[in-house]
Formats: structure tokens, sequence, C-alpha cells
């Protein structure tokens, strides 16, 4: 069970935001305040992908959903950096997901605007109703994937959706 603490001076708090890969001027930008994000991305097709020192790694084609913290000193303008990743903008590949961002269509995001360390017990939670990919993004922790996989996008979307509210009670 995750337990969360009312931090009086960032209130706790879930956003979904949606956007469309065709519109990314639509997405707004995020400011640099500290939160958790779940993305929610489309894999078109199966394919292999060269994942940094995780190395080639199988996908299935389908929907992904990766949890992120961005408590550091840009905060939630991280979610900004993956779209940027995910457009061609930015090319450097700092994180896992920096790899197959690219390959993907981003959905939507999830946010719960938090200096809380709950990171870790969203992904966790995603993971007892998704496949979990072993390893993905969790090389600074002890969980078994941040990147969990669904083939159906309404399932993704109800654990995401589901997680996020969990850990803010």
């Amino acid at each position: 069970m995750c337990h969360s603490y009312i931090s009086s001076t960032i209130p706790l708090q879930s956003i979904k935001l949606k956007y469309s890969p065709s519109r990314a001027q639509d997405m707004q930008p995020q400011k640099n305040e500290p939160g958790i994000y779940t993305l929610i991305l489309s894999l078109p097709r199966a394919g292999q992908i060269m994942v940094g020192s995780l190395g080639v790694m199988d996908f299935a084609g389908g929907f992904y959903s990766y949890t992120g913290s961005a408590k550091g000193p840009g905060g939630l303008k991280r979610v900004d950096r993956h779209i940027q990743v995910l457009e061609g903008i930015k090319t450097t590949r700092r994180w896992h997901i920096d790899y197959l961002l690219p390959n993907t269509c981003f959905l939507e995001v999830f946010i719960s605007k938090t200096c809380l360390d709950l990171e870790c017990c969203i992904a966790k939670a995603i993971g007892k109703r998704l496949m979990p990919i072993p390893g993905f993004g969790c090389t600074d922790c002890r969980c078994m994937s941040h990147l969990h996989y669904s083939p159906d996008h309404g399932e993704m979307r109800e654990a995401v959706a589901s997680a996020h509210g969990a850990a803010l009670i």
C-alpha cells in the first residue's frame, strides 16, 4: 500500500492531459514544479529497438506507459523534453525512455503534482495490472520496471488513472 502525505507547499493534484500527435502546439508547456508523470504511448508495430545500456529489446505493437519523476530543478518541464525527443527536436539520449520515444506516438500524460516520492509507488501499482518490461527505467531503484505494456488502450488508461488516484489518497 502506498502512503502519501499532503505537502503544505505543493498540493497533491492529479491532472490528465491529452495530446494530438498531429498538433504538438496544442500541448500546454509544463511548469518547473515537482511531480510524478506517466506517459501513455502507442507503438504502431512490433520491432527491435536499441535501448542504451539495456541493449536491443523486442517491443510488441500496442500501448506503453512510462512512469517518471520530475522533482529536480526543471520539474514537470521534463514532460516537455520527452515530447521534444519523441518529435526529433532533441536528440540527446539520457534515459531508457529516450530510445523508445522516437518510435512511438504520444497519446496522453497523467501528472500528479507533488513533492513526494511516489514514482515507484505508481509504477508498482501499474505493474500489478499490466505487463512490466523488466529493467526499463528503473536503474536507480529496486522496481521491476517503470515501463508497462498492454495491447488495449482502455486497459492502459484505467490502470494508469487508478495508480495515480490511489497514490494521492
